[in-house]
């Protein structure tokens, strides 16, 4: 078998932070402080090596059901990120888009987000897909909902409904689906993350918690990519 390109879009289940944190008698939040620092780390190497998209899992619609303490921190730890990073993610040429029901985050993080975004909207070079207060079900029952806006307002035609029609109304309009989807701390599950794009993506687990997930990680998952046999449901 003939290897492949390497993949144009993975997409990162960032999973294991609490646990990390936890085998070092560490409170969680320290866990994800942690996992912020691979965050920059991946995203960094992920520019290097000319992946286009990279789409990180960073806050699921059930997340709010942690601790409300919890929740705050995670926040503010966005917030406070956002604004000491965009200097550097502008400097490597990174390109910042959100995908989620963001209309629930707090006020300041929703204003950074579009203040990033807008700073950084003329860079080509990673596109960096921050999905948060994402869930796979609620995008594609919000994509619904928006057809049958444009059907009662004659924008759309049912019947030009079809899987490539469908995809624009998805977060993701004109994001390539990924090929490849990563998930650590030794987890089989989708976790509700891209659940209509990832239909034919291909999996890796990764045994190690996402503070311990480094470059040589990320290799691996690649190369086990690239050495895999995509037929699409075909023989």
């Amino acid at each position: 078998m003939t290897e492949r390109k390497p993949p144009r879009h993975i997409g990162i289940i960032m999973d294991g932070n609490g646990r990390w944190a936890k085998k070092r008698m560490m409170p969680r939040i320290f866990g994800h402080k942690q996992g912020i620092k691979t965050v920059k780390k991946i995203v960094e190497y992920s520019g290097k090596i000319g992946l286009e998209y990279l789409t990180l899992y960073t806050f699921s619609t059930e997340n709010w059901n942690r601790p409300e303490e919890e929740v705050s921190a995670l926040m503010n730890l966005l917030y406070e990120n956002l604004i000491s990073q965009l200097a550097e993610l502008k400097e490597k040429n990174v390109r910042l888009k959100t995908i989620g029901y963001i209309d629930k985050l707090p006020d300041k993080v929703k204003k950074e987000f579009h203040n990033a975004q807008e700073s950084l909207k003329d860079s080509d070079g990673l596109t960096l897909i921050i999905a948060i207060n994402y869930g796979g079900r609620n995008e594609i029952i919000r994509s619904i909902k928006k057809i049958y806006q444009d059907i009662q307002s004659n924008l759309f035609d049912i019947n030009d409904l079809n899987e490539n029609s469908f995809s624009q109304f998805l977060d993701t309009n004109n994001i390539p689906d990924p090929e490849l989807i990563i998930r650590t701390s030794g987890e089989f599950r989708t976790s509700n993350f891209l659940l209509y794009q990832s239909a034919y993506s291909e999996y890796y687990i990764s045994n190690k918690y996402w503070p311990d997930f480094n470059e040589d990680e990320m290799n691996q998952a690649i190369e086990s990519y690239k050495n895999r046999n995509r037929r699409f449901g075909s023989i």
